[in-house]
């Protein structure tokens, strides 16, 4: 990661923190009655103070080869992130994976409580919607829907929530998962959230049908690198440097492209999957500006937290 994308990286993040604790605030909106205090903090624990905000990061950088106005994309980026947040809220529960820390803290069920967390989660989720739903992303109706659409089809049924239930129903089964289930679980499970922080800066854009599928193409491939990369860091590295417990997939007997191909064959699937999300920028007509996505991906392959 050059120092320049590290900069630019940080002061995104520090740009969607600012703006998801306005969306965060204790005051009431119009058309709400109150916003219950210990509720509140559960879901500022959740969305505040941490992270690297990759997914609003590729939202805000990908809106920004079209010109898009600057608070219409950060909304949508916020969007995302409060889908992002809600699912790790959830997937660390004792009834799913069990964690009791996240980015270095106690996980919101270990901070709060379990109803809490759950309530927390469904309210990080429902609150997505109503930010993408709201005028004030976007004044074009039609376009609020197809992000609103975009985005429940990649955190719903047939994207990160499926791809969980998927990835649990893999631990209970006495039959392993195959290469080609184990690429379809992560597509959902991970690959569908990140691939739609791109197309939502496409979709903001306007892109044409060609501009959409490449920059779609693109998403989906870091989303296939980001998962190899978050699993090759389970297997290779420890609590500290993670902010969360290490060594979790083997101690499940979890489904992983690394425990099927093992660790040199894993990192080299990334980096051919990097390789090939460059190439699907090739061909857009954005030159030198798609370098900062250039970047994103090749951070991704070599991130280590």
């Amino acid at each position: 990661m050059t120092h320049s994308f590290e900069q630019k990286l940080n002061l995104a993040a520090t740009q969607v923190e600012d703006a998801l604790e306005g969306l965060l605030s204790p005051q009431a909106r119009p058309g709400e009655t109150r916003r219950p205090a210990r509720l509140l903090a559960a879901m500022r624990h959740a969305a505040l103070g941490g992270g690297k905000r990759l997914r609003p990061f590729l939202t805000l950088e990908t809106a920004g080869l079209f010109g898009v106005a600057p608070e219409a994309a950060m909304r949508a980026a916020c969007a995302i992130e409060l889908i992002h947040c809600y699912s790790l809220v959830h997937d660390d529960l004792p009834a799913m994976d069990d964690d009791d820390l996240r980015r270095g803290r106690p996980t919101v069920h270990k901070a709060y409580d379990e109803a809490t967390a759950i309530l927390a989660g469904d309210s990080l989720l429902t609150y997505a919607f109503d930010v993408l739903a709201d005028p004030a992303t976007h004044d074009d109706a039609a376009l609020r829907c197809q992000l609103v659409r975009h985005l429940a089809l990649a955190a719903g049924l047939g994207g990160m929530a499926g791809g969980q239930a998927l990835d649990l129903e893999a631990e209970r089964s006495d039959k392993p998962l195959t290469f080609d289930e184990v690429l379809e679980m992560q597509a959902m499970k991970t690959g569908a959230l990140l691939q739609h922080a791109v197309e939502a800066g496409a979709l903001l854009g306007k892109a044409s049908p060609a501009q959409f599928k490449r920059l779609s193409r693109f998403g989906a491939l870091i989303g296939g690198a980001f998962q190899i990369a978050d699993d090759l860091l389970d297997a290779k590295s420890d609590a500290a440097t993670l902010g969360k417990r290490a060594g979790k997939d083997a101690a499940r007997n979890k489904a992983t492209l690394v425990s099927i191909l093992g660790v040199d064959a894993a990192e080299q699937r990334c980096d051919s999957l990097i390789d090939e999300a460059v190439g699907a920028l090739q061909g857009l007509e954005f030159g030198s500006r798609t370098d900062v996505l250039i970047d994103a991906a090749r951070f991704v392959a070599g991130r280590t937290s």
